[in-house]
This record gives structure tokens, sequence and C-alpha cells, in this order.
């Protein structure tokens, strides 16, 4: 290669350098992506649907937040309330999601980052609800507005997320 070739060379490869820096920064992670995941293998979707509201996730100001997940066609819901994925601030919930795998495995039209949202764990009597994703980019505890956040149930949900390899100081109340 000549003197001149690699002096473009170099100057592209600076040029790429310089124009990765103005990107976004990544997403910090609230899992880590390395560590095993898995989702509630009893999964009841006609059990699943209602009101819940966040007791704990990766956003800020989210507590309390209320979700409906409200029940449409054959393991189908209509989305409303608030998000709480973003891990920066809420936002509006919306759109549809389908139970698309065994385990409480779902798929979202608008929501949720658009990523699969995964039900690690629900209680027997589907009070409390642990859900995530396999990026590793969310997290958080739900539970019914009428059972409140029982902490032998809280505790339950925080060692399964635990469990799944999320850094349960970024899931906070």
């Amino acid at each position: 290669m000549s003197g001149i070739g690699r002096k473009l060379v170099l100057a592209g490869g600076l040029a790429a350098l310089a124009l990765a820096g103005c990107g976004h920064a990544p997403e910090p992670l609230v899992r880590d992506p390395k560590s095993g995941i898995s989702s509630a293998s009893l999964f009841d979707p006609k059990r699943f649907g209602g009101e819940w509201l966040v007791m704990a996730s990766n956003t800020p100001d989210c507590a309390g937040a209320k979700q409906v997940w409200a029940p449409f066609g054959k393991d189908s819901y209509r989305l409303s309330g608030t998000d709480c994925t973003d891990g920066k601030a809420p936002r509006v919930l919306h759109g549809n999601a389908f139970v698309t795998g065994p385990g409480g495995r779902i798929t979202t039209t608008d929501s949720y980052g658009r990523e699969p949202v995964w039900v690690l764990w629900v209680d027997q009597d589907y009070r409390i609800v642990a859900l995530g994703t396999p990026s590793g980019r969310w997290g958080q505890i739900m539970v019914r507005p009428s059972v409140g956040p029982r902490s032998d149930l809280m505790t339950a949900a925080r060692e399964v997320m635990a469990f799944n390899g999320y850094h349960l100081n970024l899931i906070t109340n």
C-alpha cells in the first residue's frame, strides 16, 4: 500500500472513531446477559390479566405506577398505564401483548422497548410477578393493587430476579 493509501485508511479510521464517540452511550444493563434466565413454567395467561402496580423497577419514579393488562382474544392483552422499562423516566404504556412462548414469554407491539417480556416468576395466586427481558435492559416487580407489597412475596420476587442475573441494586422501589 502506498503512503497516500495508508494515510487515507488512517484518516478513515480516525473519522470512524470520532463518529462513534458522537453516538449514544449504551444503556446500562440491569441483568448480566451471560447468566442464565428462565421463565415461569406454570404460567396461566387468563389469571395474569388485570391491574398491576409496579413496586420495583430500573426506572426512577415508577414505584406505585399502574399497569393494566386487559385480556382480549386468546392469550392476548391490551396494555395501558405506565411503562417503567425505559431506565430513565416513566412513559405511557400502550399497545398489545401476546403470549408467544412457553412459560409466560410475551411479545409486545409498542411498549416495553419492544423487547420480549418474560414472566420470570409469579406466585401461585397471581398476587406478585417478576418481569424481565433476556437482553438485561430492564426488570420490574409488580403486585395486584388489592394485595400490596407483602414483604415475604417481595423477598421471593427479588430472589428470583437475583437468580436470573439481575443486579438488585438497580431494581429499586
